[in-house]
């Protein structure tokens, strides 16, 4: 078989298996996050619909699947169903630099995690073309806070980002892993935790998560950007955020976890554990914090993030040439 073949096979059953991780991915946080609010709230959540209401996220699956599809009037069409597509098939290209295991990577590229933040930026666009083309006065808000919360927290989120790739001299994912040990005290985040701590905050904010969720904030703009959207349209939007969680969660893994290295054995299963140790903590404060408002949104980047994020940047380039 011809290389460029093999790959071209490769690179398809990759995107088959991330399309599975992506749908699994979404149904079991769907019932972590439900059971996470009833706990932290004291109530059990879904309790109903299977063993201890297990099958809840199922059932509200296939209920969403087979809604109608409501379009409203006076509406860009194209520029509609497009935007749940461009935000649902982008993130696949994602997976694909990302290191499960040493061997256990669909396309080993040396800049996989640029990558990875080229179209990252597809989301945001498809955010803009929801909310401009429903027609829709809180649609066109919730996109114009999407664009400013996407654009301030990219910012930190890259200079994070790169104080680790100062430290390995590495764009590569795997590259940047294999230069972490096996144990806690080996791992980026002992040498960078000003750069995790700012990777965490601003993935928040990069994934539209409460208490960061402006673009949706359903007590103002009822749901934001995709407040036209039913059925299917509305599914592709709620995959693609629990997709992106999921990325993000296994960039933090690899950058400054020690990806798929863990102690006694490496293994893919370090990756997961890892990535959804980051995932709860996610829901955990989506739970615990409230709304900000959207002007204290951005001064948390603009006066300490980006500041931050510079100063870390600096010192680490410093040592890095001199030390």
């Amino acid at each position: 078989m011809d290389l460029s073949i093999a790959n071209f096979a490769q690179i398809i059953i990759a995107c088959l298996l991330v399309i599975a991780l992506m749908v699994g991915n979404a149904v079991v946080m769907v019932y972590v996050e439900r059971k996470a609010c009833g706990f932290i709230q004291r109530r059990p959540g879904p309790y109903e619909v299977g063993p201890r209401g297990i099958l809840q996220a199922v059932c509200d699956s296939m209920k969403l699947l087979g809604k109608q599809i409501y379009v409203p009037g006076n509406i860009d069409w194209i520029l509609y169903f497009l935007a749940p597509v461009l935000a649902f098939f982008p993130v696949l290209l994602l997976y694909l630099p990302i290191p499960f295991g040493r061997h256990l990577t669909a396309m080993n590229v040396d800049e996989g995690i640029l990558l990875i933040l080229a179209f990252s930026g597809l989301g945001v666009v498809s955010n803009i073309l929801a909310g401009w083309a429903s027609n829709n006065k809180y649609g066109i808000l919730g996109a114009a806070r999407a664009v400013s919360q996407a654009v301030a927290y990219e910012i930190p989120m890259i200079m994070a980002l790169l104080a680790i790739v100062f430290l390995t001299g590495s764009l590569s994912l795997t590259e940047i892993v294999e230069r972490q040990g096996s144990w806690p005290w080996q791992w980026n985040i002992v040498v960078q935790p000003l750069a995790f701590f700012i990777y965490l905050v601003s993935l928040v904010g990069e994934t539209n998560r409460a208490p960061f969720d402006l673009p949706e904030a359903e007590s103002e703009l009822t749901a934001g950007f995709h407040t036209e959207y039913s059925g299917m349209g509305f599914a592709l939007f709620f995959l693609s955020e629990y997709a992106n969680m999921l990325l993000v969660s296994f960039v933090c893994a690899a950058f400054f976890l020690g990806g798929y290295k863990g102690p006694f054995m490496d293994g893919f299963w370090w990756m997961f554990i890892k990535a959804y140790a980051v995932m709860v903590f996610i829901v955990w404060i989506r739970w615990t914090f409230p709304r900000v408002r959207f002007d204290q949104l951005l001064n948390i980047n603009w006066r300490w993030l980006l500041p931050l994020s510079i100063l870390n940047l600096w010192v680490t380039a410093v040592i890095v040439r001199f030390i």
